[in-house]
């Protein structure tokens, strides 16, 4: 066997960029540490990376070359995020477009590509090796394996991780798998091989060749849903699949024979013979490798003479009974090829250190990117934790009680009969406040923010929703132009992938419900604005326009009969004021202490902690989890037991409130007190519109920050619809591309000759007649057949820069064919293009062409007729 009968793999090429500078930029815009701590680290990544995408031959030494370089992008993924701003080029290997590179800001992407290098490395050593010894096929099949064991992690380690929504056509699921199952059959193939040269019996020869045979049709079948693997190489698969089978049934033959199942024997290599000639129908195309080919013919010449010697002996000396195929025992399969990950691939941390085989581990004096992360994620869930189960419970404490005091009319009901003539002095204090913050404007105008934000938000989001339903009116465009049996890619709403149409139509959906809940509480809040702002706009004005708003009550001294309840509620009411202003003083001090709230120097030190404990696995966010519950609980499960300290003081103050509020109640009704009824109605109208000023502020800044969080949703959105968008319409052109391509039935095996409509100069109507004249003159002069010409077969790639096309030589007129053989001589003369001059016949002398000749000098010479010689 020679080494043309298996596959390789070939590189993935790529340009040469500069990490170093990227990750400087990087560092000083993200990190808190200088980028000149890591010169030594930027020289080395650049180093590595150089090293690594110039391996392009077949030597065992750049193996360690794009390990290295593999494993430091795995151990910069904990230090850096996946978008880290570096443009990684990369051009395919397999498929139709490997002129066309794929640039991709992502740092897996990368190590995709190395990765995948690293798989072509292995298999074309094992296509290198000397299989002509069992050592050589020890070793083919053992880079087999490996190889098949790295684009095995690829596949179920990295590419889930590539953030990519469309992969590359040669790194995509289906390709991967395809690929894994090709170099395992390989592999198994060399076991195969090995046995054979070994002399194994032909039951365990026949067991491995089972397996192998296997192994070919799973990668057939994943080239199938590929479209990266070309059809040759899915023939290739399909006939060593039959070969093999051809071979096991061959060997199980040879194990009947031996075992005196003669029967069996002669259905076996019936079988074997149906198999190889499956196998020889794929080598029709000329897609095959000959030593295939010649493999196969090989194979069936010795299963027909076998088969034509078991027939004849058994159906004259053993007589047995041939079963049909179906009564076969299927054949025992023994797997010896196992996708094998090298552990420098699958646990890259346990090869780096001062003198381990990767070197130190690069950037570990930098703060891990998992470090910023967990930051990010502790501060979040703290000020979730303060704001929505410590600070908002306690506001919604404060709202209760507010509503209490309203529907109680206090103070109003107290300072009607405390302050009968004037403006108590609390109600001076809040006016004063209401006209130095400008309450009434402050509101328009934050009301003016609001809905700015939200319409700039709106139009954002608007956009992004365009570009999606533009891309699913043109996805059904093309759907009905084509049919849906040709145009069979999925529908935008249904598109799969992680960051497909399905995800981002969800996604507007939820956005829709953003906006429908926070228009919907935006009109609650103007509302609101709206019943209070002429209370608002009297507690803005003047201290004598609140006056005149006031009436004075009409009796001017208090009751003696009513001054102990007068007194009891008042006491009843500072209680409620001082647990109000005692919660609002610790809401400051909670916030503030939120914002002082520093964690990273703490995180760090956890961080130190874990990687000594566990020196060879990535730092990821989970990992702090601990830490986050334990710090929550030390610093703020202290707050969240005062809630309930506080909602229980609430009820007790309320509830003695309430009892004395009834006791003035009654003593009033006793007494007929009912002289400052109008006069505590407009004080309590007055402190609720203060009350409600600020409950509004708050709405507002609640929208405000609402908002802006949602413009960086809407953003987000709108630049994955962008980015899902153009993938889809380049998905498309491909894809239409691919429909509009010619038949093959139309494809030439010859170059059809230059049409006048596309020639560089175009010919007058009559030199292309001319010229067909002497096309046909010439196939009929011509005796000998003309040597063959190379098949050429028409190119539909798209981009493919296009030919210029060349000058066409003047034609040849049909009677100067013989003439043309030779150079002009001065007899011959000149003759001026015209009607093509009768050939001279058998008796015809040099008078007739003489006369002939000065018979087309009299006509007159046209210049684009052109000049003939001869």
């Amino acid at each position: 066997m020679t080494t043309s009968n298996v596959l390789s793999l070939p590189f993935r090429k790529s340009t040469q960029i500069s990490l170093a500078s990227s990750i400087r930029q990087y560092i000083s815009k993200k990190y808190d540490q200088h980028p000149g701590m890591f010169r030594h680290d930027l020289d080395v990544i650049d180093s590595l990376r150089r090293d690594a995408v110039n391996v392009r031959e077949p030597h065992p030494s750049g193996i360690k070359k794009l390990q290295t370089y593999a494993g430091q992008l795995v151990w910069m993924s904990g230090k850096f995020p996946i978008d880290i701003g570096i443009d990684f080029t990369w051009y395919p290997a397999l498929g139709y477009h490997t002129e066309h590179p794929l640039v991709q800001n992502n740092l897996k992407y990368e190590l995709m590509n190395v990765l995948f290098n690293l798989a072509a490395l292995y298999s074309q050593l094992a296509f290198s090796s000397n299989r002509s010894s069992t050592e050589g096929l020890k070793t083919a099949a053992s880079y087999f394996s490996q190889a098949a064991g790295v684009l095995s992690h690829m596949k179920t380690e990295v590419l889930p991780e590539l953030r990519m929504a469309n992969p590359p056509d040669d790194m995509d699921e289906a390709t991967l798998e395809c690929l894994t199952q090709l170099l395992l059959a390989q592999s198994q193939e060399c076991f195969w091989q090995k046995a054979v040269m070994d002399g194994y019996k032909d039951a365990s020869i026949a067991k491995l060749a089972a397996r192998v045979s296997d192994l070919y049709n799973l990668a057939g079948e994943a080239a199938m849903r590929s479209e990266a693997v070309s059809s040759a190489w899915i023939h290739h698969m399909s006939a060593k699949h039959h070969h093999f089978a051809a071979a096991a049934q061959y060997r199980a033959a040879c194990d009947c024979l031996e075992k005196k199942r003669y029967g069996e024997e002669v259905a076996r290599l019936a079988d074997a013979v149906a198999c190889v000639n499956e196998g020889l129908k794929e080598c029709k195309g000329g897609y095959i490798n000959k030593a295939v080919v010649d493999d196969l013919q090989g194979l069936k010449r010795r299963v027909e003479e076998d088969l034509k010697r078991a027939e004849k002996d058994n159906d004259v000396i053993y007589l047995q009974i041939v079963p049909p195929k179906s009564e076969l025992k299927i054949l025992e399969r023994a797997n010896m090829a196992v996708a094998r990950v090298p552990p420098q691939v699958a646990k890259p941390y346990e090869y780096f250190g001062d003198h381990a085989e990767f070197g130190p581990a690069l950037f570990t004096k930098l703060v891990p990117f998992s470090v910023h992360l967990a930051v990010s994620i502790y501060e979040e869930r703290r000020d979730r934790l303060v704001s929505n189960n410590i600070v908002a419970e306690l506001e919604t404490l404060t709202d209760q009680l507010h509503g209490v005091l309203s529907s109680l009319n206090l103070p109003g009901s107290l300072q009607a009969l405390e302050k009968p003539l004037g403006l108590p002095g609390t109600l001076v204090q809040r006016a004063d406040e209401i006209r130095q913050a400008d309450a009434i404007n402050r509101l328009q105008r934050g009301l003016a923010d609001i809905e700015k934000l939200c319409a700039s938000d709106r139009t954002i989001f608007e956009e992004g929703k365009a570009l999606l339903a533009a891309e699913e009116e043109e996805d059904k465009n093309m759907r009905r132009k084509h049919g849906i049996q040709r145009w069979t890619r999925s529908e935008s709403r249904a598109e799969p992938s992680p960051n497909g149409g399905a995800r981002l139509w969800n996604q507007a959906a939820e956005i829709e419900g953003y906006f429908a809940s926070s228009t919907s509480s935006d009109a609650v809040v103007r509302e609101k604005f709206a019943a209070v702002k002429d209370t608002l706009a009297v507690l803005a004005g003047p201290d004598r326009s609140i006056m005149d708003y006031i009436p004075n009550s009409r009796k001017t001294e208090v009751p003696e009969l009513l001054k102990p309840a007068i007194g009891r509620l008042r006491t009843a009411y500072n209680d409620v004021l001082r647990l109000e202003s005692r919660r609002r003083k610790r809401v400051e001090s909670l916030k503030a202490r939120s914002r002082a709230d520093d964690v990273k120097g703490d995180i760090l030190a956890e961080a130190a902690r874990l990687e000594r404990t566990y020196p060879n696995t990535a730092i990821v966010p989970a990992h702090f989890e601990e830490f986050f519950d334990k710090r929550l609980d030390r610093l703020y499960e202290s707050e969240l037991e005062i809630v309930d300290k506080e909602r229980a003081d609430q009820e007790k103050a309320v509830a003695d409130l309430q009892r004395v509020n009834r006791e003035f109640e009654a003593q009033k009704r006793s007494i007929g007190e009912r002289g400052s009824h109008d006069r505590e109605k407009a004080l309590q109208r007055l402190d609720n519109a203060y009350y409600k000023y600020k409950e509004i502020v708050s709405n507002v800044e609640v929208g405000r920050k609402f908002y802006n969080d949602l413009n960086r949703i809407v953003e987000q959105f709108r630049n994955q619809a962008r980015q899902w968008v153009n993938e889809r319409r380049k998905e498309a052109r491909a894809l239409e591309d691919e429909i509009s391509m010619p038949s093959l039935s139309s494809l030439s095996l010859n170059p059809a000759p230059p049409s006048a409509s596309t020639s560089y100069y175009a010919q007058p109507p009559r030199q292309q007649e001319q010229q067909q004249q002497q096309q046909q003159v010439s196939r009929q002069s011509v005796h000998a057949p003309p040597p063959p010409a190379e098949a050429q077969i028409q190119s539909w790639a798209d981009h493919v820069p296009p030919q210029q096309p060349r000058p066409m030589p003047p034609p040849i007129s049909n009677n100067a064919t013989s003439s043309m053989q030779g150079a002009w001589r001065p007899d011959m003369g000149i003759r001026f293009a015209g009607q093509p001059s009768p050939p001279a016949g058998p008796g015809s002398t040099n008078s007739n062409n003489a006369q002939a000749g000065t018979g087309r000098q009299g006509r007159t010479w046209e210049p684009s007729a052109g000049i003939r010689f001869g």
